[in-house]
């Protein structure tokens, strides 16, 4: 997947895989989706995904609304929020070593 934001490209085939999710749902299901997390070369954050019409990949045609696939770019802070709320604490922990603190 590709998307052009403010002339510059973030393509999923030449930008680093970090880490998947999915919400395991059917693809019947209009709130099944399917996200990943990238890093660029140079350093920008995205996430890819895809999703039914319940979703926030969700595009509406007319009076019909349809599932799609999108790129969101993320700050460092979107990034560490996404990774912290699947629980992906090792993935957090490489990227991001001084977003968590000992409790």
């Amino acid at each position: 997947m590709q998307k052009l934001i403010e002339r510059k490209m973030y393509n999923t085939e030449t930008a680093e895989f970090i880490i998947a999710y999915s919400n395991n749902g059917s693809f019947l299901d209009f709130s099944h989706f399917e996200e990943a997390l990238y890093r660029t070369k140079k350093g920008q954050f995205f996430l890819a995904g895809e999703g039914g019409p319940m979703t926030k990949y969700a595009e509406q045609y007319g009076s019909i609304t349809s599932g799609s696939s999108n790129i969101f770019l993320f700050s460092d802070d979107e990034a560490i929020d996404w990774l912290h709320q699947y629980q992906f604490t090792v993935v957090l922990e490489k990227y991001f070593p001084d977003a968590i603190t000992e409790g």
